[in-house]
């Protein structure tokens, strides 16, 4: 102080400093790493090919609704105790199960899970294992699709055993089905060919199977009218069985030397390609009778406008949805959907063929009695039915 100061002056202007000066604030503590979730826990998951396990833990103890010291968890996997571990998935907050399905069968897994949250990480205190994923020989979840397997089949043996001893099960006629032998009838007394087209596809669409079993009860009524057939075909393993089930058409029909091998030609595996030498034979040599039977896609049109043209009868038949509309309208018949796999049991009336249609009839008779049975036991509160169809 300078000399001639009041005492007084320098002890007011020290307590005014002392005062005035801003406190220091203590600096705030970083947040906490959350605490460990433990009691980890695994489980094989039951009814299943070995792929999946299921995974429960306790949370963290700081794990509390609207606390935030943990934001989520992260579920590591490894081959051992001590790693190495990978990501297997990352948690929310409040979450104390999941399952992992994405395991090897019979292979042992440890698995570790731990909490995040803004204060860090928390390593998991202990992993848990051996997890081991094991296969199940009986889906228990699955019995309502075994027993009504095991009704069709015996449905199916059932009539297919009336059928062999004569007494044919009832099967409902169908107009298109009638107007293949028709188309075949009007072709004979043109004196004209019969065109039979089996589809675009090759043997891997079902479709196509039963257009070429469809054929050869076709090709046994030309054989049995001696009316010419010509069947023009898309890819080569359709071609050798086109060529077989003609020639047995012939053979059961009693004519084996009626059978022109010509008679079934390979054309081209390229859509628009077959498309223009049907169209071809179509204008060429006027088939009075025109089959299409099988899986057809845009130049189903093309084929249909242009049989259409020439004054050909038409059957069609398809199970693509999207191609219905143009046989209907530019065909005289068409078979929709199932009717087109019916069609060879129809035909043919072979007691296999029936039996395996009329069983088929049935057990949808049953799955829609089961639906509306199902349907009033869940309006009256009885899960029952619902819980025992549901499957895995």
């Amino acid at each position: 102080m300078r000399r001639g100061t009041p005492s007084w002056l320098f002890a007011l202007v020290l307590t005014s400093l002392l005062c005035a000066a801003p406190a220091v604030q203590a600096q705030a503590e970083p947040p906490a790493a959350p605490r460990p979730p433990s009691g980890l826990m695994f489980a094989d998951i039951p009814d299943d090919a070995g792929s999946a396990v299921k995974l429960d833990w306790r949370l963290s103890p700081d794990d509390s609704a609207g606390v935030g010291v943990v934001t989520g968890y992260v579920l590591e996997r490894g081959d051992s105790p001590v790693g190495p571990w990978t990501l297997v998935d990352s948690l929310l907050a409040r979450t104390s199960t999941t399952v992992d399905n994405r395991i090897k069968r019979n292979h042992a897994y440890f698995y570790r899970i731990t909490a995040y949250g803004p204060g860090g990480t928390t390593p998991a205190l202990a992993s848990a294992g051996p997890a081991i994923g094991r296969e199940s020989w009986f889906n228990s979840t699955r019995t309502s699709v075994l027993v009504f397997l095991v009704v069709f089949f015996l449905l199916v043996l059932y009539y297919m055993s009336a059928a062999q001893g004569g007494k044919k099960p009832f099967v409902r006629r169908l107009a298109g089905i009638d107007a293949i032998e028709e188309a075949i009838g009007r072709a004979t007394e043109m004196g004209r060919p019969v065109l039979y087209v089996p589809g675009i596809q090759d043997i891997d669409e079902i479709q196509t199977v039963a257009a070429l079993v469809i054929l050869e009860s076709v090709a046994r009524m030309t054989a049995r009218y001696e009316t010419p057939i010509r069947v023009p075909v898309a890819y080569p393993i359709p071609f050798t069985i086109a060529q077989e089930m003609v020639k047995s058409g012939y053979v059961n029909a009693g004519r084996p030397e009626a059978y022109e091998p010509d008679s079934v030609s390979f054309v081209s595996p390229e859509q628009f390609a077959y498309a223009a030498k049907l169209s071809g034979i179509m204008l060429r040599d006027k088939p009075a009778a025109h089959l299409f039977m099988g899986s057809f896609y845009g130049e189903s049109l093309l084929l249909a406008e242009t049989g259409f043209a020439t004054g050909a009868i038409q059957v069609a038949g398809t199970a693509n949805v999207h191609q219905l509309p143009f046989f209907v309208v530019a065909c005289d018949y068409t078979l929709i959907g199932e009717e087109l796999f019916a069609a060879s049991a129809y035909l043919s009336g072979e007691p296999r063929l029936v039996g395996g249609l009329k069983g088929a009839d049935v057990l949808k008779l049953l799955i829609i009695v089961t639906i509306l049975v199902g349907c009033v036991l869940e309006t009256f509160g009885h899960h029952g039915l619902t819980q025992w169809m549901q499957t895995q």
